[in-house]
């Protein structure tokens, strides 16, 4: 998905992407919902002003990130918005109260060393040298995105408790796709056909991948489907230099693998510490 949207960036502003991405996705959703019998659950909500919050994070995260795929490497993007992980874990200490011990605390500083290293070569003020104005943009674009990222889970985590997740998947992509036409004035275009098709596909590609990632968690533990998500970065990899000729450096490549191994420590540490609040339940539990 990721691809494509990087393919179409030369000629369609990030907004006009938001809305492809989120508008050819409703079809899918809805297919799917139908599917399972889930339609009119998914079209229950709790939380109006919720599900607004998120979906206004949310596409801002998706606006920032597609702007940052027209200014950086597939793969550098890919790295940079792994930092979202590791702000969620600050954002829940911060906003939900949710205790952060030394183990995870150490792993987020980790991660964010690892991002330092990807940022390096971008920032002036890192590299001791002339940089790139567009690449040093875009690195800033997918860091605020991975901030806004965060932040989204923050709200997704609070809107877990009272709403159905096939709401939360459906009204996300219809929250994205209305508050996307607001940036029309903003330089929306008439792209080439092939461009078309490739938003076209984006969006359709993006809904199918949030329903796998949901029927995910449906089946398995959120620590055995989360890791799975940095090999995301073994496909970036592939796509970049074949499609895009980018050759990832050392420096990226080394900074990317300490937020992957971050990002895996703080999933592993917390399947830890649900199994100890597991069997915490277990023991208060009157025996019959």
């Amino acid at each position: 998905m990721s691809a494509l949207i990087k393919a179409a960036s030369e000629q369609v502003p990030p907004g006009q992407a938001v809305f492809f991405r989120s508008f050819f996705a409703i079809p899918v959703i809805l297919g799917w919902l139908i599917w399972r019998g889930d339609l009119r659950t998914g079209l229950k909500i709790r939380s109006p002003m919720g599900h607004f919050l998120r979906g206004f994070v949310g596409s801002v995260a998706m606006g920032l990130g597609f702007a940052g795929l027209g200014l950086l490497p597939l793969p550098e993007v890919t790295a940079l918005g792994y930092a979202a992980p590791l702000l969620t874990v600050v954002f829940a200490a911060m906003f939900l109260g949710e205790k952060v011990g030394v183990f995870r605390i150490s792993a987020v500083g980790l991660g964010f060393a690892g991002v330092l290293i990807v940022l390096s070569p971008r920032l002036t003020a890192l590299s001791g040298e002339a940089v790139d104005t567009a690449q040093a943009l875009g690195a800033i674009l997918v860091l605020m995105g991975a901030m806004c990222a965060a932040l989204a889970q923050i709200y997704i985590r609070k809107l877990v408790k009272t709403e159905e997740t096939s709401a939360i998947v459906f009204y996300f992509s219809l929250s994205s796709t209305s508050l996307s036409l607001l940036t029309i004035p903003f330089g929306w275009v008439l792209p080439d056909l092939w461009v078309i098709v490739c938003l076209v596909l984006a969006g359709l590609i993006g809904g199918t991948a949030q329903i796998f990632l949901t029927s995910a968690y449906r089946y398995a533990d959120a620590s055995v489907v989360a890791p799975f998500d940095y090999a995301s970065m073994l496909f970036a990899l592939a796509i970049g230099y074949v499609v895009f000729d980018e050759v990832p450096t050392g420096t990226m490549l080394f900074g990317a693998a300490l937020v992957i191994l971050a990002g895996i420590i703080i999933i592993w540490r917390e399947r830890q510490l649900g199994l100890k609040r597991g069997q915490a339940r277990a023991l208060k539990t009157p025996q019959g």
